[in-house]
């Protein structure tokens, strides 16, 4: 059988929750490389040797690298997929895990990336949506098709908090609405609610590289700058992205993490109009009842919450 030598390479403090997330993808043989083991090495060998390069310590400072084996065939590529989307939402909700790139030994390039794409296949969502990978053709349909190339953001459509925001945008989304998507990734909100009929949408992340992704993805569906508008920036602390986001909106989409949820909570309304909605998502289970407490706090009325794989959504007004 051929194997493929797989690496996850993240922060020291993202070793645990990395591991973690393999064993939930039925991976529990890993091989750990840490900076400590690193130095540990180097403080035990001194005798070995009298000069250590400086470059190869600058290499390993503050690298840690995880490495699994999964077997070189459909089964394989598929967990090897599944891996990928489940580590750019643990990117999302930690970013202090970063870099969480996975990379495959010996793997040409665009054979990885042809191997993975195959497991992304249309979603249907809701009453009217399907999310489509841009690769392939999803043919006649009676639903709106929303063509997505997920690029290395978060947003594919396959992580729950993703499903639970298009599923609440489907409902919401009948015609000539403004949206504003805070934390908009690779714009999968935002594009979903222009192709369900919104006449303006207005994106913003704090990872610059998600501006290109989303203006790509809206393209591809055929939206064009004059509806749709995506910036990098924290709209929590920004004040020149919050004067640019201004007012009056109709739906206001967070899929974030609870602690930025919370403190746009007292923030949102007044992007609102009158009786708008506020639709937040990426609340793990286990801050859920402090999110909801958050919310109430603020003045916000908890219309519907949804939950999903231990991921909720809030839908206030």
């Amino acid at each position: 059988m051929k194997w493929l030598e797989l690496h996850v390479d993240t922060a020291p403090g993202g070793i645990e929750p990395v591991s973690a997330l393999l064993s939930a993808q039925g991976v529990d043989s890993l091989v750990i490389d840490e900076e400590s083991d690193f130095k540990d090495f180097l403080e035990n060998n001194r005798r070995y040797w009298d000069y250590v390069d400086e470059a190869l310590l600058a290499e390993k400072r503050g690298k840690c690298r995880v490495t699994f084996y999964l077997s070189d065939d459909e089964e394989g590529w598929g967990t090897a997929a599944q891996v990928r989307v489940a580590l750019s939402a643990l990117k999302k909700q930690h970013p202090e895990y970063a870099p969480l790139l996975l990379s495959v030994e010996n793997v040409a390039d665009e054979d990885w990336e042809n191997n993975w794409k195959q497991f992304y296949k249309p979603m249907e969502i809701g009453e009217r949506l399907l999310v489509v990978p841009e690769w392939i053709d999803p043919g006649e349909t009676r639903r709106v098709t929303l063509l997505l190339n997920p690029g290395l953001t978060f947003g594919t459509g396959a992580h729950a908090t993703t499903r639970l925001c298009l599923t609440a945008l489907d409902r919401l989304i009948r015609g000539g609405e403004t949206v504003l998507d805070l934390g908009c990734g690779s714009g999968i909100l935002s594009i979903a609610a222009l192709r369900l009929g919104a006449a303006r949408a207005f994106a913003c992340d704090v990872d610059p590289a998600c501006v290109n992704v989303a203006y790509e993805n809206a393209a591809l569906n055929g939206i064009g700058r004059e509806r749709y508008t995506v910036r990098a920036g924290d709209a929590t602390t920004d004040r020149a992205l919050q004067n640019e986001l201004g007012g009056g909106c109709d739906v206001v989409v967070a899929n974030i993490v609870a602690d930025v949820i919370l403190a746009l909570a007292a923030r949102v309304r007044g992007l609102l109009k009158d009786g708008g909605a506020f639709l937040c998502s990426g609340v793990i289970d286990d801050r859920a009842a402090e999110v909801r407490a958050g919310l109430l706090d603020a003045g916000w009325t908890i219309e519907d919450t949804q939950s999903s794989e231990g991921w909720y959504a809030f839908l206030c007004r």
